[in-house]
């Protein structure tokens, strides 16, 4: 089983598909929405894009992302954070 991407990759995988969204919104119903007011026309938006992001594009982009990682044979880097991924010291290590 291949470790979840670094904070970094996740977070540009969401930004790339909020932008990209976004953009797909505001280019098929920009013409259409336009004459509301700009918090009706926000509340459009996000109602479409919120759930389209979280719930389609970016698990599928992780998921391709993962592909992409074991087809190239990369390996994760260890994430600092995590206390599962600790290094232990052999007995008098360090001393």
């Amino acid at each position: 089983m291949s470790a979840a991407p670094s904070v970094h990759h996740r977070a540009m995988i969401t930004w790339l598909s909020v932008y990209l969204m976004i953009m797909a919104v505001q280019l098929l119903l920009g013409p259409v929405i336009a004459p509301l007011p700009l918090a009706l026309r926000t509340l459009v938006l996000t109602l479409i894009v919120v759930p389209t992001v979280v719930y389609a594009l970016v698990p599928s982009l992780l998921r391709a992302h993962s592909r992409l990682r074991r087809q190239r044979g990369t390996r994760p880097e260890p994430n600092p954070c995590d206390p599962a991924a600790a290094v232990t010291r052999p007995e008098g290590a360090g001393r």
